[in-house]
């Protein structure tokens, strides 16, 4: 049953050109603005290069083989983690049912709004703490290539190593949080909330099948956190803070998209 939503923006005194679809537009590209600086700052980030941790060549931790072809890029990673729960929040909100939410317009963008920000804070925060902490990834030595006679049960330092690649050499000191399943938790585990809170999972006496529908994107982040220990790209430790940095942020969002959020799947 459709109830009348207590948000400000819905208010029938707000003057034309704030209201329909055209308003919506409008206010999603202003609060998308305050956006920028952190997405600015992730991509200098991603560049700069992060603390060089000392190792040594004995460390049976960091001596596994370097995937050249990772199982989840950072392609689909982007496309399973944020663009397929876009489209389904728009669908959702914008075709599915409509008739239970006469500012349907503005209920999708506060909802696509919310990933959006968490995606990004997201980022942002293990970028920061990726180049600040610099653990060596499990395939650091297959990164590295030392130089031959570099001593092995001594601590050396980045000038050992001869690898060319800038990229390869330096993001194998990025391993702690894994960027991947965090950013596959704040999308999905988004997703999760948000079909959780449409289909009534934390009601009393909700059936199986909706809690089982709201449980698979977030099987979905797990696989793909698995994907990174397979890689060799993190361990179980990298990739489970990961998960669960992102956990305030997405719960907050998610708080503040369900006041706007005034329809639900009966």
């Amino acid at each position: 049953m459709a109830r009348t939503s207590s948000s400000s923006s819905e208010n029938t005194d707000d003057p034309p050109e704030k209201r329909g679809l055209m308003g919506s537009l409008s206010r999603f590209w202003h609060a998308s603005q305050t956006q920028a600086l952190p997405f600015l700052v992730k991509i200098i980030l991603t560049i700069a290069e992060p603390f060089h941790r000392m190792f040594s060549l004995d460390n049976i931790a960091i001596q596994f083989p370097h995937a050249a072809i990772e199982r989840v890029p950072v392609k689909y990673n982007i496309l399973y983690s944020g663009i397929v729960p876009l489209i389904i929040i728009l669908i959702s909100t914008l075709l599915i049912y409509p008739s239970k939410a006469p500012n349907r317009y503005h209920k999708a963008h506060v909802t696509a709004l919310g990933l959006l920000i968490s995606l990004i804070l997201t980022s942002f925060i293990i970028d920061v703490v990726k180049n600040a902490v610099g653990r060596p990834r499990p395939d650091l030595l297959a990164r590295c290539k030392p130089a031959k006679g570099t001593p092995a049960h001594h601590l050396v330092t980045i000038d050992v190593c001869t690898e060319k690649d800038h990229h390869i050499l330096h993001d194998g000191w990025r391993s702690f949080p894994s960027g991947h399943s965090s950013f596959a938790f704040s999308g999905l585990g988004f997703l999760s909330l948000f079909l959780a809170g449409q289909l009534h999972v934390f009601r009393p006496r909700t059936d199986l099948f909706r809690v089982l529908l709201a449980l698979v994107p977030l099987i979905g982040a797990a696989l793909i956190a698995i994907s990174r220990c397979e890689d060799y790209r993190h361990d179980v430790y990298d990739v489970t803070v990961g998960s669960i940095l992102d956990r305030d942020d997405v719960m907050c969002r998610s708080r503040v998209g369900r006041r706007h959020m005034s329809w639900r799947v009966d």
